[in-house]
């Protein structure tokens, strides 16, 4: 709820949990071909070695250790499949849904909307240059 918050109040509109992309993605910003996941650390493994929610539990690893991977493997197919099909896929992690991670995420997605909108007209000029 965080990430949205701070995306809707930046003025940024997605879509959620679109069940026609691989993986349903939390937000879609079709538009721009960003497909954004918000994962929890401990479910999703966080890679990042400082991340201290991300920990493996002391007991029952027989069952957890699989499970944990078995959602890693599948988040790296999700991604591919994605990335296959043209999307840019974010990942948001738990522990960076605090204000000044935020920041920063609805800083690079505007820079990104920005970024479509000028390719955008320029396309759009090359094909009114076409037509003449």
């Amino acid at each position: 709820m965080r990430v949205r918050r701070a995306l809707h109040a930046a003025g940024l509109r997605y879509h959620l949990h679109a069940k026609d992309l691989p993986g349903k993605p939390d937000l879609v910003f079709r538009g721009r071909r960003i497909a954004l996941f918000v994962h929890g650390c401990f479910w999703h493994q966080h890679p990042d070695p400082n991340c201290k929610l991300a920990r493996m539990p002391k007991s029952k690893l027989d069952f957890w250790r699989p499970k944990l991977q078995g959602n890693r493997l599948r988040d790296e197919k999700t991604r591919s499949a994605l990335e296959a099909e043209g999307w840019m896929v974010v990942e948001v992690w738990e522990c960076e849904t605090k204000p000044d991670h935020l920041q920063r995420l609805v800083a690079s997605l505007q820079t990104s909307n920005s970024l479509r909108a000028a390719e955008n007209k320029s396309l759009s000029r090359l094909g009114a240059k076409a037509r003449k």
